[in-house]
């Protein structure tokens, strides 16, 4: 692989119907700080990202509506699984499949954000 090669996957945007309310999950899940900002008076929050690591926002979209059906969205927790699963049921999401091994990509937890999202959260380590 060569070092200058790109990611697959580059930005997301996660469908949000309360851009407050699904900060306030996600800052408590991901256990870092996420920065609400607006674009020509658009709110959004931008999920953490530094250097060239992939990320994303929540944002509302007339034209897409949060979903557990769509493509799953994996969000790194990693070393924090537990603490993440555990974030996500206190700040109103669900666990819709608990820790499971993923062979040798590490493990993840399926949940049910606060918007009607299906995301997985994902750690190398147990």
């Amino acid at each position: 692989m060569s070092m200058s090669m790109s990611n697959t996957i580059c930005w997301v945007d996660i469908p949000v119907v309360d851009v407050d309310r699904a900060i306030g999950f996600y800052s408590a899940v991901l256990g870092a700080e996420i920065a609400k900002q607006s674009h020509e008076g658009h709110a959004f929050g931008l999920l953490p990202h530094a250097d060239n690591n992939v990320s994303g926002c929540l944002v509302t979209m007339p034209d897409r509506k949060p979903s557990e059906n769509g493509p799953l969205v994996y969000l790194s927790v990693e070393g924090r699984l537990e603490e993440a699963s555990q974030a996500a049921q206190e700040h109103g999401g669900k666990i819709v499949q608990g820790k499971h091994p993923l062979g040798p990509y590490g493990y993840r937890v399926i949940i049910l954000d606060t918007e009607g999202n299906r995301v997985a959260l994902h750690s190398q380590k147990a």
